[in-house]
């Protein structure tokens, strides 16, 4: 019997991990994009990526305008009446694993990220997340809080985060204006973290898609 772990060129399209890196920020003049322009540059040099394993998309939460959560309906049910909660859920049931881009607000995550987090329920079930956070204390406080939301959605968090200072990791584009937008720099020991942490997310998410196979193949024979 061939190992699970063994892949042929007919089996690789089901064995793909599938990892959504997204932006958690929809205000004008976010960072956000960068970040996540930066994560996906990093993870494409993995060895997953490389060996055609595993893919990294970046999904923008701007695309999708979700308004304030107004589904009738808890997410729980999964009875959605909106088309646009539909197309969301569609989008993110088709991924493994999340990496989570957010800035910090007053200690928390942005209201954006949590209202898209809050319209599902079974899609983000038995899937794997990891962090990279950004603002005055590097997201670290941000990401806390989404570690606690991810728990009642049945996400496994990865114990290895990124957390960009905007004092450290972002130059401004042009010294004079305070306003103008700031060019990412992250530190060496950044781009480590992010490999760190998308290592551990990798193994998470392969585990856990065995998981959801497997307990769907249960479901499907017959008493």
């Amino acid at each position: 019997m061939r190992s699970r772990l063994t892949k042929t060129a007919g089996d690789r399209k089901d064995t793909m991990i599938k990892i959504a890196i997204v932006i958690g920020s929809v205000r004008p003049g976010r960072r956000g994009p960068t970040v996540a322009r930066w994560v996906q540059e990093i993870a494409g040099k993995h060895a997953a990526v490389a060996g055609g394993e595993a893919v990294f998309e970046v999904v923008d939460l701007l695309d999708f305008g979700l308004p304030i959560l107004d589904e009738p309906v808890p997410a729980l049910f999964g009875d959605y009446r909106n088309p646009h909660t539909r197309r969301w859920a569609d989008t993110i049931a088709g991924f493994d694993g999340f990496v989570f881009v957010t800035p910090e607000y007053n200690h928390s995550i942005p209201a954006s990220l949590k209202n898209a987090i809050d319209y599902l329920f079974a899609e983000w079930n038995d899937k794997a997340a990891g962090f990279v956070g950004y603002g005055v204390a590097g997201g670290a406080r941000a990401v806390e809080h989404l570690r606690l939301v991810m728990g009642e959605v049945k996400i496994a968090d990865v114990r290895s985060q990124v957390t960009l200072s905007v004092f450290t990791d972002f130059e401004p584009s042009d010294p004079t204006d305070p306003g103008a937008p700031r060019v990412l720099r992250p530190g060496p020991h950044q781009e480590q973290a992010l490999k760190e942490m998308l290592d551990e997310l990798l193994v998470w998410s392969r585990v856990l898609k065995t998981l959801r196979e497997e307990t769907a193949d249960q479901r499907a024979v017959p008493a």
